[in-house]
């Protein structure tokens, strides 16, 4: 078994299945788009095992709570987990976490957006340790964002050397 799936195993977590799109959305761009080394991964938002959205939804700080916030950017982290590694067949490729751009859906003067994208920060550094792990990032409060998500995250990576 491939390392990053040997810590996820340890740690008890599973990727989930693709996003499940609510009826009537259409999203006509890839979720990971490779170029050479470099991998860009389209904003994702937290979703359960089967690819359904997770719950709850709304602004933080209002509607969700920042701890519920925390864990749906760590679910956010699985998500795109899931989505690298059906394009790249195995999270072990990857070389490096470039950049992490975090978006929270915030009430009104909410302004905690770095404590909620920690969740996905601290998963991503506990899989792949501080030399892969380690990114540049943003975590900046939005107005809404899709489907009344609480969070949505993009990043950027680095293949590792062939």
């Amino acid at each position: 078994m491939p390392a990053i799936e040997q810590r996820l195993h340890a740690l008890g977590l599973e990727l989930p299945a693709p996003l499940q799109l609510p009826p009537g959305a259409r999203l006509p761009f890839p979720w990971v788009r490779v170029l050479g080394r470099r991998v860009l991964i389209s904003g994702h938002g937290p979703t359960q095992h089967d690819g359904s959205l997770a719950r709850p939804l709304g602004k933080v700080g209002l509607d969700v709570t920042p701890q519920q916030a925390h864990a749906a950017a760590r679910l956010t982290a699985l998500a795109i987990l899931g989505s690298l590694q059906r394009e790249l067949g195995s999270l072990d490729r990857i070389g490096a976490w470039v950049r992490v751009f975090g978006m929270v859906n915030s009430a009104p003067g909410f302004d905690r957006q770095p404590e909620v994208i920690n969740g996905f920060s601290e998963l991503i550094l506990e899989l792949f340790g501080p030399e892969r792990g380690a990114h540049a990032r943003s975590a900046v409060g939005m107005a809404g964002l899709p489907f009344g998500i609480p969070v949505e995250i993009e990043a950027e990576l680095e293949l590792a050397a062939d």
